[in-house]
């Protein structure tokens, strides 16, 4: 994370923020989660797979209004490719959960993660929701609870929380958690996401505070290239600061909006670095690209590259496959001016340069290389020198247990 001295972090998560209650419970391979959070203005972002799962497609006709107070969501079942009987028991889940916090049903979303195909286990699900609803608190023990309770292939749970301090001086709090581990590429991963705030956003400007944020974030990280049918990312803002964060001009607060974007690229971070069997995260960093468009293309083909991430699981720093990860981005390049980098936390090594190639065999460039993609977090750096568009990716290895986990998902 940047060093942004109007943000500070916080111990916990979505709990962090005044007036939201959260809980979780888990019996073996099935949970569910309960955030609470009333009266929130909210708005929700999904994968762009068409086949979509029945909680999406529920959700996104709850959030047509942008109200939202509670969000329901299962790990076990994806809930999707289930038809009419998907969204019977989308419905089923709903008018039990209004009747037991006596909430309006039509301001209740759900959410599943799971395998595909399979109907729910009503007879497992509804009485695990009435457990986690009993259990309703608000304390980081029941945020990280929530957190807990919608793992599948996750090995950590995910959670952020912040407090920001606005342009005008005021302060607001952001808290999120997160579930991500494998089927994960750009337009939404195969994760789910959740996020509160006590700020005051109205429903003209929610979207866009959201949307910018996913795209800076989630929609740049990669962990294998498969897209699934149930990512979604919703945020809740209840207002509770009374610290509104849309300017009289109609612009939202510098300060907020980062802060939002800084929580979601954490959270992504942490989903790259608990994909599936890896060992090393990896972020690759486009500078000085000619359009926005080219930054983002080029640093997740670098990510994406299967020889990319298998060179790194290996311990081998092969830039060919960097740079012709890069050619085929179909960007705006020079090859003959382009500098390619390899990093870790304290140490850097310099691949080519302008065009130069500095790690031949047997060069120390090459030497601190091989050290470097040895160590757990890597970093891709390749300026481009044309022009001043920037962009990040997260992703990781590619190793052995990605196949053997995904190999057995449903045996």
């Amino acid at each position: 994370m940047e060093n942004y001295d109007f943000i500070k972090k916080l111990k916990g998560g979505i709990c962090q923020v005044k007036n939201v209650k959260a809980a979780g419970y888990k019996e073996g391979k099935y949970g569910v989660a309960i955030i609470f959070s009333p009266k929130s203005t909210s708005t929700g972002v999904y994968t762009s797979n068409k086949v979509t799962a029945a909680p999406l497609t529920h959700t996104k006709q709850i959030l047509k209004d942008n109200k939202l107070s509670v969000i329901v969501a299962n790990s076990g079942n994806a809930n999707c490719f289930t038809g009419q009987q998907g969204l019977n028991d989308c419905q089923t889940i709903v008018d039990k959960t209004s009747q037991l916090l006596e909430i309006n049903p039509n301001n209740i979303a759900t959410a599943s993660t799971g395998v595909i195909g399979r109907t729910m286990p009503m007879e497992t699900i509804l009485p695990l929701l009435e457990k986690t609803i009993k259990n309703l608190k608000q304390s980081n023990k029941a945020s990280q609870d929530a957190a807990k309770a919608i793992m599948t292939t996750d090995t950590i749970h995910k959670e952020y929380a912040l407090e920001v301090t606005l342009e005008n001086g005021k302060k607001v709090k952001i808290g999120g958690m997160a579930k991500g581990s494998g089927m994960i590429a750009p337009n939404m991963a195969t994760m789910l996401c959740f996020i509160t705030t006590d700020a005051i956003i109205d429903k003209y400007h929610i979207d866009y505070v959201l949307q910018t944020a996913v795209k800076k974030s989630f929609n740049m990280l990669v962990i294998d290239g498969d897209e699934s049918t149930n990512d979604m990312a919703i945020l809740m803002a209840n207002g509770k600061s009374n610290c509104n964060v849309i300017k009289y001009d109609g612009t939202v607060d510098k300060n907020f909006q980062i802060a939002i974007e800084t929580l979601c690229i954490e959270l992504a971070k942490k989903m790259a670095k608990d994909g599936e069997g890896a060992t090393k995260f990896i972020q690759a960093n486009i500078k000085s690209a000619k359009t926005e468009e080219d930054a983002i293309k080029a640093s997740k083909s670098i990510i994406s590259s299967s020889l990319v991430k298998s060179a790194i699981f290996g311990g081998d720093p092969n830039w060919g496959r960097i740079i012709a990860a890069i050619g085929y981005a179909n960007i705006n390049m020079d090859p003959e001016n382009i500098t390619i980098s390899l990093s870790s936390k304290n140490n850097t090594a310099t691949l080519v340069e302008k065009g130069e190639i500095l790690a031949f065999e047997g060069t120390k460039q090459l030497k601190k290389a091989e050290k470097i993609v040895n160590e757990e977090e890597i970093y891709i750096n390749v300026d481009l020198y044309k022009g001043e568009y920037d962009a990040s990716a997260y992703g990781c290895d590619l190793t052995y247990d990605y196949v053997k986990i995904n190999a057995e998902y449903t045996t």
